[in-house]
């Protein structure tokens, strides 16, 4: 198969290649490798690579799943993978091969998908931009001056520039649909509950992160949902049940919707242009298939939101670091942790369970709030980002002032975390591209449980303005 063709097609059509004996598994691999290699130089996308098992398993001669012979690759966060490492973008955790498979890398390998390696992430997947001082900085194919997102910048980096079809990633306050926005692909972050996390974590992120993937088309992620939407029990939460099949029922189109469209910042100022005219342009869209579009938005005390969640997050981090310090001896400190990671580590640990109730029933609150918005509005319009895609270099890593450190975060990802709090899915879909050719994501964001709305609407808006052949010059 020729490099170019390989880099068109989703998971799904490589997988009916192999399985009608057109190409084998073992030539999809190769030409999965030799793009990492010769892209990966430039992108920095992938931290750990494992091609030579990758191989063997392609040449495996009966197919263990329907996927057989697609290759894939793993965040270097909650994706515990039989040997390889998952090192959290950091120092502080040692490069030790795992000796069994998360969940959800189990049901990728059962249905034959094959990994590759880990990819690039911020330290502990803090920051909306992958940039860290243990792997550097992830670089996006579409201008690699500019910032891949994160936390699943690596991945998103990969899938956009053709390696691989799909790619492994959590979102814990925007991490699949940021970088889904940066690097022009498809980002569904699913409901809190849909996807087990076991058996090593039940609840990452106090209730906030959730893993699923980065891809190219809908499809591939309504499949993909297929594998991962199954109860593990013990997980703390579920999700209601979901379909015989989300890939199966997207050729049902949804009907005439009610959609609430945000054309101004949470705090009342005006969107960037770039992110208005994606804004504006979705909502035309979505007027031209017949839907009902009004401007509205949900009535959230976005500050109190903001201090709930930042109470979480440096909870959530202090729980990290110190069962990581616990687990190998190490003492935490800035020798081992970034400055900003470090300082967060410490905010987190004078959190007190008074303070960490406050904030879950907080945002237990904001989910009641969202419920009823959601009886007038089956989905609402936002940006993804406040602007298009950062600058690499933007935010400081190493400050320990977490106000200053935070501040071009908070300004960047105004409307994100707020379904993680929720708990609801929601998709960022690439609808936009600036005169200047970086990709501008637009979000919808549906109520609790209801992917297949999401997935169905997003493949209608997806055959109305296909973005299949829009590919970075990478």
């Amino acid at each position: 198969m020729a490099l170019a063709e390989y880099e068109t097609l989703d998971g799904l059509a490589l997988a009916e290649l192999i399985a009608g004996r057109q190409i084998s598994a073992l030539e999809v691999i190769d030409s999965a490798i030799a793009r990492a290699e010769a892209l990966n130089p430039k992108l920095n996308a992938i931290v750990f690579a494992d091609f030579e098992r990758a191989r063997a398993c392609a040449r495996r001669q009966d197919p263990p799943g329907p996927f057989h012979g697609v290759p894939t690759l793993l965040k270097d966060m909650s994706a515990g993978a039989e040997g390889m490492p998952t090192r959290l973008g950091s120092a502080m955790t040692p490069a030790r091969p795992a000796d069994h498979d998360s969940v959800v890398v189990a049901r990728l390998r059962a249905a034959g998908i094959v990994p590759l390696g880990k990819t690039n992430v911020p330290e502990f997947g803090i920051l909306p931009t992958t940039e860290s001082r243990l792997y550097g900085p992830a670089h996006n194919p579409w201008n690699l001056a500019f910032s891949t997102g994160g936390s699943s910048g690596g991945s998103a980096a990969a899938v956009a520039a053709g390696i691989v079809p799909f790619a492994h990633a959590t979102d814990g306050g925007g991490s699949i649909r940021i970088p889904a926005s940066c690097n022009g692909l498809v980002g569904l972050k699913v409901s809190r509950g849909r996807v087990p996390q076991g058996p090593d974590a039940t609840d990452r992120l106090l209730g906030l992160s959730v893993d699923h993937v980065v891809s190219r088309s809908v499809r591939d992620s309504a499949a993909l949902l297929d594998l991962f939407a199954v109860p593990d029990f013990g997980d703390p939460y579920f999700a209601l049940p979901a379909p015989d099949s989300y890939l199966a029922s997207l050729h049902d189109a949804p009907q005439r919707l009610r959609i609430a469209v945000a054309l101004r910042r949470p705090d009342g100022s005006a969107l960037h242009p770039q992110v208005e005219a994606a804004i504006r342009s979705a909502a035309r869209l979505c007027e031209s298939l017949g839907h009902h579009v009004e401007e509205a938005s949900p009535a959230f005390d976005h500050e109190l939101l903001a201090q709930a969640f930042m109470t979480l997050w440096a909870a959530g981090t202090a729980y990290g670091v110190r069962g990581l310090a616990r687990a190998t001896g190490q003492t935490p400190s800035t020798v081992l942790l970034e400055g900003l990671t470090f300082a967060l580590y410490e905010r987190g640990l004078g959190v007190s369970a008074v303070e960490q109730s406050w904030a879950q029933q907080t945002l237990y609150t904001s989910a009641r709030t969202a419920a009823h918005f959601h009886q007038s509005y089956d989905l609402w319009l936002t940006p993804v980002l406040a602007t298009p895609p950062m600058a690499l270099g933007t935010i400081d890593v190493e400050e320990q002032d977490l106000q200053k450190a935070f501040a071009p975060v908070i300004d960047y990802v105004p409307y994100t975390a707020i379904s993680n709090g929720t708990g609801q899915p929601a998709i960022a879909l690439p609808l936009h591209w600036t005169q200047d050719g970086l990709p501008v994501g637009v979000q919808f964001v549906a109520r609790h449980s209801a992917e297949l709305l999401l997935l169905q609407f997003a493949a209608q808006i997806e055959q109305a303005a296909p973005w299949s052949k829009r590919h970075p010059a990478i």
